[in-house]
Formats: structure tokens, C-alpha cells, sequence
């Protein structure tokens, strides 16, 4: 009988066991940044997949906030997820690792939309992702992308003022300053403005300051944040757009699909902020669909991947979240025309030739000056650590004696309290144990 039910238990872990391996290949695990995509569009890709392959999905979709954080669910923790959505400087780290399975890119009979919509800009930029010997364009497709810039409040600050990183030392705006909690956004351009004066002699070119994470360089970073810390009211992950919104703030150090946001928002309350990426230079940065090689369903993956670049999905997405997509078909051009503005913007770079002269928003797409002033940022590798140890003592905050003596009159307290309950509760098992003896 022993035997039987053994036998019986077994039979149904193995039955388990198939039904979860069944359901897997029906299932698209998809980890993405939080706010970054119209979510409609996932119950859509599942009915869409199953016209043109004749095959159920369900779409599972978690969410992450720091690059670090995914990569290490998948590095270390092996987990199985089928797309992912990692930033330029991830891509290069997980190819190095071998972290990366490549992209099909045939589909039978479904067009293919990667190769026919991303913009040509893209594909080139994706080309200089330092893939150990890899080429990143076929492991990944870019999804959206961007500049570093300052977004600011024109009641408060001039044009001419935005125009220099300088102006993070400037005493006219203490405690109005937001400044990303991204140390690598944020020490990019910061470099280049420190290195300014090397780059325009030709000591060193722009594309190699992205790759600079040396001591001098650390230090150099390290000191003018330090210098503008006196005057930054915070380092924001996500809500600096609302305290500009808000006027809480007349500067922040951020990314130009957050500045797009926080100036739809403010024109609605009556807050005029624009947008400029410092003449100085700055970084363009990348986010791109990726599989990861513990992916247990690449089929769905690949399609995923593909119908996010159509174009009538490109654009929905860029509606709902601010930022601009790596799909720069006609289709797109026509829907981001926009005839109100005053100025011509030269967006032949990502367009093509047709596009040099076009009225649209320069946020979004900035002209081809600002992108020639603007480099890719590349994973510092084992350097990682110093970069972020810098960027610790940088937001560190320093103990004033006040709040010393504050900490230790609460220590006292909590001393005195703890020795007043064991007292209590000491008398309290006394007199039950008196009473006991009775």
C-alpha cells in the first residue's frame, strides 16, 4: 500500500511538473521600467500573436527601476525571463557575460518590422555598443532613447544660463536645484564640461570621455558635485519633474523624455519650462529589447520584440510615457509634425534626408547640432565600484553636531524607558510569584 501512495505522489509531481512546463511555452515573462510603455498594448500583442502564429500567449509584465537590479535577477538568479529592457551600458555587460541569446528575425509570413522601422541613427549607434567582439544589433533592438540635459524654469532662469553645466554653481539658485540620482547620467556630462577645453583641442574626443572612469576623472567629477552641493535641494529618482511642475524648483538635471512630461504638465497650471542640452555636451543614451539565455519562451520573445516596432505601436508608446522611440519610419514623422512651432529642427539624422528642416519638438528629437555635441555612454566595467563609491560620499550627508546630540538625548531616552520596563516587569513576576506561594 506504502508503495502505491508513493507511485501516486510521484505520478502527480511529474504531472505538475508538465502542466508547468505546458503553461511556460503559452507564457511571456517581460521585465520593463516602471511607466514605460501603454499597457494596452500587451492584452493587444496576446491577440495579435495568436493571429499570426495560431498560438495562445499570456504576457506576464514586472517591473524594475535600476539596471543593476534586473541584471543581477538574471546573472545571479538565473530567472527566466523572455524580454528584457536594459540600457546601452547593460547591453554591453551582458553581452561580455554571454547573457544574451541573438534575435531571429524571421517571422514567415509577419513582416519584419525591426529591420524596416528602426531608424538607420540606431542601428549605427547600437553598432558602437562595445560587445566584446559581438554585434549588439544582433542581440538587441532599440526601443526608446534620449538626451541629459536641464530642464528649467523660464520665469527664473535665462536661456544663456541653461546653456552651461556651469550654472550647478550658481549661488542665484541654492536649494533650487534637482539633480538624477543616476550617477552614471550624471557624471557623463559633467566630464565633458570639465574636459571641455582637451576635447576642443583634440587632446581627447567626446567618444572617449564617455569611456574615461579614471581616478583623475572620478576626482575631477567628485569635486565639482561636492562644490554644487550646497546649493542642491535633492537627487531625485523620479519626482523632480513634479517639484519643477510644482515650482518647488527652477532647475533639474534630468532625462528629456521626464522634461517633455513635466512641460505638458506645467503648461497646465500655468508654469512655463523648457528643455536644453549645455553647449558644453552631454549623453545620448539607449534602452533596448533584449533576450536574456535562461528565456524559456524565445518564439513569443522574438515577436514581442517585432511588434513593438510597428509604427502605429511606436507611437502609442511614446504618447503614454513622453519618451521617443528608436522606430523613425514616414509614419512617425507625419504624427510628430507639428506645424504650431515656430522653429525648424534638422532631424535628417534620424529620418533621413527629407527631414532637415522639419517643425516638430526638439525635446523629443533634438536637431543635429545638439546630437554632435552628445556621446553614448559604455559600462566602466570593474571601475563600476570607485564610480559609485564617488557617488556615495558625493550625496553622503554630513553629521552636524546638533544632530549628534539630538541622536544621543533619544539614545538616553530609550535607555532609560528599557530599564523602566525591565524594573516593571521584574516587579511584576515578583509579586506572581509571592502570590503563587500563597
Amino acid at each position: 500500500m506504502r508503495r502505491f501512495f508513493v507511485f501516486i505522489a510521484a505520478l502527480l509531481v511529474v504531472s505538475l511538473n508538465y502542466a508547468t512546463a505546458a503553461d511556460r511555452e503559452h507564457t511571456l515573462k517581460i521585465y520593463n521600467w516602471a511607466d514605460y510603455i501603454d499597457e494596452d498594448v500587451l492584452t493587444e500583442f496576446q491577440e495579435w500573436y495568436k493571429e499570426q502564429t495560431g498560438e495562445h500567449v499570456e504576457v506576464i509584465y514586472q517591473l524594475f527601476d535600476i539596471n543593476e537590479i534586473m541584471l543581477a535577477k538574471i546573472e545571479r538568479g538565473k530567472e527566466d525571463f523572455d524580454v528584457v529592457c536594459p540600457s546601452e551600458y547593460i547591453i554591453e555587460r551582458m553581452l561580455r557575460n554571454d547573457l544574451l541569446l541573438p534575435i531571429d528575425k524571421d517571422f514567415g509570413n509577419t513582416p519584419n518590422y525591426i529591420d524596416s522601422n528602426i531608424s538607420p541613427y540606431i542601428i549605427d549607434r547600437f553598432n558602437m555598443i562595445d560587445g566584446s567582439g559581438k554585434n549588439a544589433n544582433d542581440y538587441a533592438v532599440g526601443y526608446m532613447w534620449g538626451t541629459t540635459g536641464l530642464l528649467y524654469n523660464t520665469k527664473y532662469v535665462t536661456p544663456q544660463e541653461a546653456a552651461s553645466w556651469s550654472i550647478l554653481h550658481n549661488e542665484k539658485f541654492r536649494k533650487k536645484i534637482f539633480i538624477k540620482d543616476a550617477f552614471r547620467d550624471v557624471y557623463g556630462p559633467i566630464l565633458v564640461y570639465l574636459k571641455k577645453d582637451a576635447i576642443d583641442s583634440g587632446q581627447t574626443t567626446l567618444d572617449q570621455v564617455m569611456y574615461d572612469a579614471s581616478d583623475e576623472s572620478i576626482a575631477l567629477v567628485e569635486g565639482f558635485l561636492k562644490k554644487a552641493k550646497p546649493l542642491v535641494a535633492g537627487w531625485e529618482a523620479d519626482f523632480g519633474k513634479e517639484m519643477m511642475t510644482k515650482e518647488k524648483a527652477y532647475i533639474n538635471l534630468t532625462w528629456s523624455g521626464d522634461a517633455v512630461w513635466a512641460i505638458e504638465e506645467a503648461a497646465d497650471v500655468g508654469v512655463s519650462l523648457d528643455y536644453y542640452v549645455p553647449d558644453e555636451g552631454s549623453n545620448v543614451w539607449f534602452d533596448g529589447w533584449v533576450i536574456p539565455k535562461y528565456a524559456k519562451n524565445i518564439k513569443a520573445a522574438r515577436y514581442f520584440i517585432n511588434f513593438m516596432c510597428r509604427s502605429d505601436i511606436a507611437l502609442r508608446n511614446m504618447d503614454a510615457i513622453g519618451y521617443v522611440s528608436a522606430v523613425g519610419t514616414q509614419e512617425v514623422l507625419d504624427a510628430k509634425i507639428d506645424d504650431s512651432l515656430e522653429n525648424y529642427t534638422d532631424v535628417s539624422y534620424f529620418f533621413g534626408e527629407g527631414a532637415n528642416s522639419i517643425k516638430i519638438d526638439a525635446v523629443q528629437y533634438p536637431d543635429r547640432k545638439v546630437i554632435e555635441r552628445c556621446a553614448m555612454m559604455h559600462d566602466s566595467g570593474e571601475r563600476t565600484e570607485q564610480m559609485l563609491e564617488m557617488w556615495a560620499r558625493v550625496k553622503g550627508e554630513v553629521v552636524k553636531p546638533w544632530t549628534l546630540i539630538v541622536i544621543g538625548i533619544t539614545l538616553i531616552i530609550m535607555l532609560i524607558l528599557g530599564i523602566r520596563r525591565k524594573i516593571l516587569q521584574y516587579k511584576h513576576s515578583a509579586h506572581r510569584r509571592r502570590k503563587h506561594k500563597k
